[in-house]
């Protein structure tokens, strides 16, 4: 054996690879978030009938008045 085993630089390299792989799951994590609310997003809009206003529901202050 040439050299003495180092063992301060093996355990710091594992724990770069920890530290790697958590940091792509972290990243697979968020992108899957990002469709699951760009879906969600998609699926509201065009429940509500897309980026028409709704005219024909009343606000708070026209359930309100005695008029009405």
């Amino acid at each position: 054996m040439p050299f003495k085993t180092n063992y301060r630089q093996e355990r710091a390299q594992r724990a770069r690879n920890r530290e790697a792989k958590a940091q792509e799951k972290q990243a697979r994590r968020e992108e899957a978030s990002a469709k699951r609310k760009a879906t969600r997003d998609t699926e509201t809009d065009l429940d509500a009938g897309g980026d028409a206003p709704e005219a024909d529901v009343p606000t708070r202050t026209q359930e309100a008045s005695p008029t009405g």
